[in-house]
């Protein structure tokens, strides 16, 4: 089902014309071909910082070899610009914040606020954002950096890096208008080397549909020795399961094009669609049913069998058995439970016990409704949130392996699903979002591709959520 307000130009200019009191969803800048070296090419990007920020290096170095024109608005940084502006060709420019040039149309702004202090610092926001603000173009990123509120001893200066998650939200919501996206990005000391990568794809257009975020880097999972940013996946092994269709399909083909042979799982019954997908990308195809317990040994036999291991698993499938509480027949109850949640919990363990490699990489689809809670899905929900506290435990106790463990949220995804959902009920999911549309099953699967790559070793044991920054849940 499509868009009406997205895809009908002559309706979209009706209503600006009209000056209607409709609104008017941007059409997102997304990536349209498998990552590269420059992701953020000829992209004019404004660095902004509290005095004394850790992240100035980083962030040269991120800019720069990312193919952006960086730009700073303190003399006091361009010291970290100089030797990646001249290895690259891309030297910083000082922009004075008192006189803007006009007509300055900026892709990103960042701001480092690592060394924020007390609450009266944070004027620093808006005296880095007020001014430059408007000249963000559509499809723009927003990203204020800081500390893990709970890494400091003082109250005051936790109560500060809080404050920029409040930030955060509700500039992504000032901005989604223009289909552009804010986030905080939270740093640990002593892992600033490790949001580089985090940094790529936040500020890229592979993040279109992720708006609102919190993130935290860390230094907790072993790190690989080396990566590249192109075809980072090339001789990995991953398992997507519900791979025949929307979100599965979309991931098994960004998988693919970054250099995974992936195993495309799915029910016996849909063999002919699951087949389709796999011929397309190269990949192969495992038929089983999640909803039975020998499913487990199935998967580790055939991983061990055919790959000698496995190197990414997806835990996409899942199924919807909706009801009220008082209306739902107990097999509805336990379906749910035991497909999106009892399955994945079974087929990890097993998996971990020898078939995932070290440094592997776990991503559950997790849901928004697992964080807010639906009418009518109270066993969809509980196996969704059970998914969160599944990852935020799972992930310590394989980080000495350098295996990290993730989970992806979706809103509102155009799927087949969605299409089937009564008309009005299917429009106040699209608008309730700070993007005002629905997302693409592409979105998630670029979102979890971010997660199985090696640049992302900093992300671990949390929620990334892909919904265009929903204005339900937190």
């Amino acid at each position: 089902m499509s868009d009406f307000l997205l895809e009908n130009e002559a309706a979209r200019r009706l209503i600006k014309t009209l000056g209607l009191p409709v609104p008017v969803p941007t059409r997102l800048r997304r990536a349209k071909a498998p990552q590269d070296d420059r992701p953020l090419h000829d992209d004019d990007v404004v660095v902004g910082a509290v005095p004394g920020g850790a992240m100035a290096g980083v962030l040269a170095q991120t800019l720069t070899v990312a193919g952006a024109s960086p730009m700073v608005t303190r003399a006091d940084l361009l010291p970290a610009f100089a030797e990646p502006g001249e290895a690259f060709g891309r030297p910083a420019k000082l922009i004075d914040l008192a006189a803007v040039p006009d007509g300055l149309k900026l892709r990103s702004l960042v701001f480092d606020a690592t060394n924020l202090g007390d609450p009266t610092e944070l004027r620093a926001l808006y005296d880095f954002f007020h001014p430059l603000i408007t000249r963000l173009g559509g499809s723009g990123r927003a990203i204020v950096i800081g500390r893990p509120p709970g890494s400091f001893e003082s109250a005051q200066v936790a109560a500060s890096h809080a404050a920029l998650e409040g930030f955060a939200r509700s500039l992504a919501k000032e901005v989604g208008k223009r289909g552009s996206t804010a986030h905080v990005l939270y740093v640990e000391r002593g892992a600033e080397s490790r949001a580089e990568g985090v940094l790529r794809f936040l500020l890229s257009p592979r993040s279109a549909f992720v708006s609102g975020q919190p993130l935290t880097v860390t230094s907790e999972v072993r790190a690989p020795q080396s990566w590249r940013w192109t075809r980072g996946l090339a001789g990995k092994i991953a398992l997507v399961t519900g791979a025949a269709r929307g979100i599965g399909e979309a991931t098994a083909e960004l998988l693919a094009a970054e250099g995974a042979h992936v195993v495309c799982l799915d029910r016996p019954q849909d063999d002919a669609l699951v087949a389709q997908v796999a011929r397309r990308i190269g990949g192969s195809v495992l038929l089983a049913d999640l909803g039975t317990p020998e499913v487990a040994r199935t998967i580790v036999d055939h991983f061990r069998a055919q790959h000698g291991g496995v190197d990414i698993v997806v835990h996409n499938a899942g199924i919807t058995r909706d009801k009220t509480l008082a209306k739902m027949k107990p097999e509805a109850w336990d379906q749910a439970i035991d497909v999106n949640l009892v399955s994945v919990a079974r087929v990890t363990a097993a998996l971990l016990e020898g078939t995932l490699r070290d440094h592997g990489r776990i991503i559950c689809l997790s849901s928004v409704a697992g964080i807010a809670g639906n009418m009518g899905q109270t066993n969809y929900a509980a196996s969704k949130a059970g998914i969160l506290g599944y990852v935020a435990k799972l992930g310590h106790h394989t980080a000495s392996r350098g295996i990290t463990v993730n989970a992806i949220a979706p809103g509102f995804i155009e799927t087949r699903l969605t299409a089937a959902i009564p008309v009005m009920i299917r429009e106040a999911g699209r608008r309730l979002s700070n993007l005002g549309q629905g997302g693409l099953p592409r979105d998630v699967g670029e979102a979890i591709t971010f997660l199985a790559g090696p640049a992302a070793h900093g992300i671990n044991a949390q929620v990334l959520r892909v919904c265009g920054g929903a204005l339900i849940g937190r």
